[in-house]
């Protein structure tokens, strides 16, 4: 089956070992090396090359139970640089959308390319483009996986990591199709999880193949709607959000694990400012507001009695500027803190996201004045950090210098394309 054949297709973009090719790609030395990455406060392996996963690092395991293979191998360690990773896969999909036009992004790593009709005789040709371009322009190993739903460009592109091209199109007969399908396991299909999995594995139901040709009436039952939908895109039917536009989110959350725990309330204070800045500015950037803020503190699970207490605020108009968010943020903790309990995490989390170009003004608390200053005084604060780097400039609120609530980061390597201070130095 040529591609002519399909009405439209999909195309699966995905970073190679993203976290861990973002701190290569700035030290050629690393190059034939084995690298892993770890998450928050330094804890579980989170990135691996390919280097490192040949050498039996798993994915997930706790840094300090993989710490005689990483010594064993000298395998180089990074704390997670999110700083750079977010302006990496930023400069990815600008790349991608260079050469293709519109795309939705799925995750930090990953974007859909929905082909138009016009184009799908060429999609092995526009992938090669894209890969080669991205490659070229950020340095970043793409896989691209070619097929005519969603679903099953996922599993191309599980295919395509495989092959030396880094491309696979999942064209041909069906008949061509079911056997390959017979040796893929089903935990490989987009949005089958743990839970379904083994629910999956009850039923003798262990590869592509077997999900792709379950009873429909079964997989409804057991599988509900969603799972229903997945059947529906192995067969070929595209039905998993067909518009190419990207949903719109309905919350925003920022939290983190402490590096050390908290007792003091004003230490709380200031990390949960932190947060409410940091998601003030996604929600900017989004052209968002909220509704509303939710914030959550809560102590370790193993401290006895656990404590878990969150307080919700609610706007009288939907709101997008740093001072709102952090001034309830701060009377959040000031409602929850309990002396003498040593906190180890705390979030936000903004709600009734809507457009911010769709918020109604309130006659009785509206100051269309004040709301005016408010909005050149954020479009300032974004653009001088957009161009010195972020937290260039911030609240105090958010604290200064090192503080017990910032996350271990020990293996942290430098901000080389967000801060003038990291930038690389090149000997000539």
């Amino acid at each position: 089956m040529s591609s002519t054949s399909f009405k439209s297709l999909f195309l699966l973009i995905d970073c190679n070992n993203f976290y861990a090719s973002c701190e290569k790609l700035f030290r050629p030395d690393l190059r034939k090396k084995p690298v892993v990455v770890l998450s928050n406060n330094d804890g579980c392996i989170v990135s691996r090359c390919r280097i490192a996963k040949a050498l039996g690092i798993p994915m997930g395991e706790p840094e300090f139970k993989a710490r005689p293979l990483i010594q064993k191998y000298g395998i180089e360690v990074f704390s997670s640089n999110y700083q750079l990773y977010g302006d990496l896969s930023e400069r990815v999909m600008q790349t991608v959308s260079s050469v293709v036009g519109e795309l939705e992004q799925y995750s930090i790593d990953e974007c859909f390319v929905h082909l138009a009709p016009a184009h799908v005789p060429n999609a092995l040709d526009i992938a090669a483009e894209i890969r080669e371009r991205v490659l070229r322009w950020t340095g970043i190993t793409v896989s691209i996986g070619i097929a005519q739903t969603k679903t099953l460009a996922k599993l191309a592109n599980h295919i395509a990591k495989k092959h030396a091209s880094g491309m696979f199109f999942l064209n041909g007969t069906e008949e061509r199709q079911d056997a390959l399908f017979k040796r893929i396991p089903v935990s490989e299909v987009w949005g089958i999880g743990s839970r379904s999995r083994k629910k999956l594995a009850d039923f003798a139901i262990r590869t592509v193949y077997d999900l792709k040709y379950a009873n429909d009436v079964w997989v409804r039952k057991r599988l509900t709607s969603t799972g229903w939908r997945t059947v529906q895109e192995l067969r070929g039917i595209p039905c998993i959000e067909e518009d190419t536009a990207p949903v719109s989110r309905k919350t925003l959350i920022s939290s983190r694990s402490f590096g050390s725990k908290i007792c003091e309330k004003e230490a709380l204070q200031q990390a949960v400012s932190a947060f409410a800045s940091r998601a003030a500015e996604k929600l900017r950037k989004e052209g968002l507001a909220a509704g509303g803020m939710a914030v959550h503190i809560r102590t370790s699970a193993q401290h006895v009695p656990f404590v878990s207490d969150t307080v919700q605020t609610t706007f009288v108009i939907p709101a997008s500027d740093t001072l709102t968010f952090i001034n309830a943020a701060r009377e959040g903790i000031e409602c929850m803190f309990r002396a003498d309990t040593p906190y180890a995490k705390a979030g936000i989390m903004l709600f009734d996201l809507m457009p911010k170009s769709h918020v109604q003004g309130n006659l009785l608390a509206s100051d269309s004045r004040n709301d005016a200053e408010k909005t050149a005084l954020m479009k300032c604060l974004d653009k001088i950090n957009a161009i010195h780097g972020k937290h260039s400039l911030h609240y105090a609120a958010e604290g200064l210098g090192a503080q017990p609530w910032h996350m271990k980061q020990r293996h942290c390597s430098p901000h080389f394309t967000t801060d003038w201070k990291d930038l690389a130095t090149a000997y000539v």
